[in-house]
């Protein structure tokens, strides 16, 4: 089976490098906002996270969802955590959103896999 969270990653970054190289001043500083939005500030950089991944599931962003986990990983959240998150996400945005936490969950998955083996 195939690395689903190398496969996003790469993808990801090979086609940021693509757009960002076009030198497009509006889509740079929607990047840049996004990079700025997610440091820490009044709320920690788990919280935003988790309402980043939050908003992506209630607005059905597979590529977003698994950005906001991956990174949720990576910051230490839980299991635990990151689920009561997408309980609220399914709740708010209703059953249309228990495809992308099927999804999500594959993916939290890999990213315990890939720790797994390393």
């Amino acid at each position: 089976m195939s690395d689903i969270v190398d496969e996003f990653n790469a993808y990801r970054e090979k086609m940021n490098s693509r757009i960002l190289e076009d030198n497009n001043k509006i889509i740079k500083r929607i990047f840049n906002l996004d990079t700025n939005a997610y440091m820490p500030g009044a709320l920690d950089v788990k919280t935003k996270e988790l309402l980043g991944l939050v908003a992506s599931a209630v607005l059905r962003c597979d590529d977003c969802v698994k950005y906001h986990l991956e990174t949720s990983y990576k910051e230490g959240l839980s299991k635990e955590e990151v689920m009561e998150a997408l309980s609220i996400a399914t709740l708010v945005g209703g059953t249309i959103v228990i495809p992308h936490l099927r999804k999500a969950y594959e993916f939290w998955d890999a990213l315990e896999k890939k720790e797994a083996s390393s």
